[in-house]
């Protein structure tokens, strides 16, 4: 037999992976726009998320299953199908996997401050809470036991310079790194803020407090979300981002 014909169950089982695959992308695609603008309940879209990476996970694995059996050549068909699935389905699954790997390891808080001990309290964004899930209060010790232990490194600020112009540094950090700023009182040694995520829209509030330290000042920053149990580690990255360019400017 000069041809060998097309085996018809890899050439389906690939145009079932190239189905998935889409699915799936779709399935990620609008998980965030339908929270974000829609308002869908969080806990919905995040299942949408998850549910998402496993239709692309599936899609993935049927890909690799037949794109040996439909590769070019002999009358097979096939392989087309099964290489988009496999590019469409690693493109699918690649936000969910990098927010699982952001999860491991991080402990399941949703409120990080600079001071565990008398952390700034939210004032102007207490207002603003309206779409929040998690008390305005911080949780108390045993959340400061799980950051003390996950996040050592996180700490207060001192910068040698007096309050006036340690507050000029922090207002012109908030805005670069594209806070909402929503509270600038000068009085209070006191600067808040809203950071909204790109994807999903969440919320997270943001104060920072200023006092003097000797011929210094100290500079807390307390950050928390107003959805979930748990932050996937967004907080203390966004503190210790904030740290980073507080101390270069």
């Amino acid at each position: 037999m000069l041809f060998r014909p097309t085996n018809p169950i890899s050439h389906r089982l690939a145009r079932l992976a190239f189905v998935a695959a889409c699915v799936s992308a779709l399935i990620v695609a609008v998980s965030g726009p339908l929270h974000r603008f829609l308002g869908v309940d969080v806990d919905m879209v995040i299942s949408l998320f998850r549910y998402g990476f496993y239709v692309a996970a599936g899609a993935i694995a049927l890909a690799l299953a037949t794109i040996v059996p439909t590769r070019p050549g002999d009358r097979r068909r096939g392989f087309v199908a099964a290489f988009l699935a496999l590019v469409i389905g690693a493109a699918a699954a690649w936000g969910p996997l990098m927010l699982f790997l952001q999860a491991v390891g991080a402990p399941r808080i949703n409120d990080v401050s600079t001071d565990t001990a008398d952390p700034p309290p939210l004032v102007t964004t207490l207002q603003m809470r309206s779409d929040a899930v998690t008390p305005p209060a911080y949780p108390g010790k045993a959340v400061a036991d799980q950051q003390h232990q996950a996040y050592p490194d996180i700490a207060s600020i001192v910068l040698p310079v007096p309050p006036a112009e340690a507050f000029k540094k922090v207002d012109a950090v908030a805005t670069a790194m594209g806070w909402d700023v929503v509270a600038r009182a000068p009085a209070d040694g006191r600067i808040e803020a809203i950071d909204t995520s790109q994807w999903f829209g969440f919320h997270d509030d943001i104060v920072v407090r200023i006092r003097p330290a000797g011929t210094g000042s100290r500079i807390d920053i307390r950050s928390k979300s107003r959805v979930g149990r748990a932050d996937l580690g967004a907080n203390a990255h966004r503190i210790r981002t904030f740290t980073a360019k507080l101390k270069a400017l």
